[in-house]
């Protein structure tokens, strides 16, 4: 079993109000609640974090083709050839 570290923290009243209901209606301890609630948040900023990381990389690419200027000789392509009919 891993090691666990005791926290005490305070909550709101509406708060452990949800925090028991939810026990009660899953079997699962406060702690074991709490815990998850910090998993998942974890891992959706981490997610988030990856995901702005990519926008970034695409941006950046998209902005280095733009830098770069119109193609020579022009496009072979219109817009409306793009979008499926």
């Amino acid at each position: 079993m891993t090691a666990m570290i005791r926290k005490q923290i305070y909550i709101k009243p509406r708060q452990e109000e949800l925090l028991k209901r939810i026990a009660a209606e899953t079997g699962s301890s406060e702690a074991e609640l709490i815990q998850q609630a910090l998993d998942s948040w974890s891992e959706s900023t981490t997610e988030r974090r990856r995901a702005l990381a990519a926008w970034g990389k695409a941006r950046a690419f998209m902005e280095s083709l733009a830098a770069q200027g119109p193609v020579p000789g022009g496009r072979s392509w219109t817009r409306e050839e793009l979008h499926d009919r």
